[in-house]
């Protein structure tokens, strides 16, 4: 299955100069791939794709909605042969209610919708023309979490929620993207050992030495890329195993059923 699920050729990969991004970066290069890095930092862009051997780096904050189209204008003229997104880039704020200044906790929030959801929703628009038209098809890859399953970070309200939402967001693209050659894959991390709590009050708070359950990054992507290769449209890791399974247990048929209809009522139009 790795050379159907694995099909395409070259990958645009946000928040790609750390973390699970990088991790993604560095195992689609050892399949093969052009791999691309995108995110705000230059710095470390240009040490990663120097580090990982990507083709290329682009300064991009995917929050910046408006900069997008030129973004994408640019990137598929310098790169045709680009077929896959991985919508990676997020940022996590720890966000009180009643602690918080109203116009502090707002400012963060708004960079967190941004960033988590409209960013990833323009970026899959604006190259769906492009995808569309390559004879091989193409994929999106939406990286979501745990969290968008079960909000049990209480810390990070408005984090939970964006993730929620690309959860939906995927599951609704990838029905409505059925057959024309675009596939939708969600990757749902559990808990990761990543610089994504920096903001925490105990930034470390997600590395084993103080959490059991949290996966190395290596641990969560030898997981992620089995699954991958498997064909899996749905992919998680760790703890989140169990947790998405329980989601789908409880949900999934009432989504197949409303999606079978919604496919059935387009294929009569």
């Amino acid at each position: 299955m790795a050379s159907e699920a694995l099909s395409f050729e070259c990958a645009l990969i946000t928040g790609g100069g750390g973390g699970i991004g990088k991790a993604i970066a560095q195992y689609l290069i050892s399949k093969g791939k052009k791999v691309l890095i995108a995110g705000r930092t230059e710095s470390n862009l240009k040490s990663t794709a120097a580090e990982i051997n990507a083709a290329g780096y682009y300064v991009l904050d995917t929050g910046a909605v408006s900069t997008i189209p030129a973004f994408i204008a640019k990137i598929t003229s310098a790169n045709p042969e680009l077929d896959c997104l991985v919508n990676n880039a997020g940022v996590q704020r720890p966000l009180q209610v009643l602690k918080d200044a109203p116009e502090e906790f707002l400012r963060k929030a708004d960079q967190e919708l941004d960033i988590n959801i409209r960013g990833p929703m323009h970026l899959a628009l604006g190259l769906l023309p492009h995808f569309r038209a390559r004879e091989g098809g193409a994929v999106i890859v939406n990286v979501s979490s745990v969290l968008g399953f079960n909000p049990f970070s209480i810390i990070n309200p408005v984090y939970n929620g964006t993730k929620a939402w690309l959860h939906f967001w995927s599951m609704a693209l990838r029905t409505q993207l059925e057959g024309t050659g675009v596939r939708v894959v969600e990757i749902a991390p559990p808990t990761v050992a990543t610089d994504l709590h920096r903001e925490r009050e105990d930034p470390d708070d997600n590395k084993k030495e103080k959490n059991a359950a949290a996966l190395s990054v290596d641990e969560f992507m030898e997981e992620v890329a089995e699954k991958w290769e498997r064909g899996e449209d749905m992919i998680t890791a760790g703890t989140g195993n169990e947790l998405v399974k329980k989601w789908y247990g409880a949900y999934g048929e009432a989504y197949d059923k409303a999606a079978k209809e919604y496919t059935e009522k387009q294929s009569k139009q």
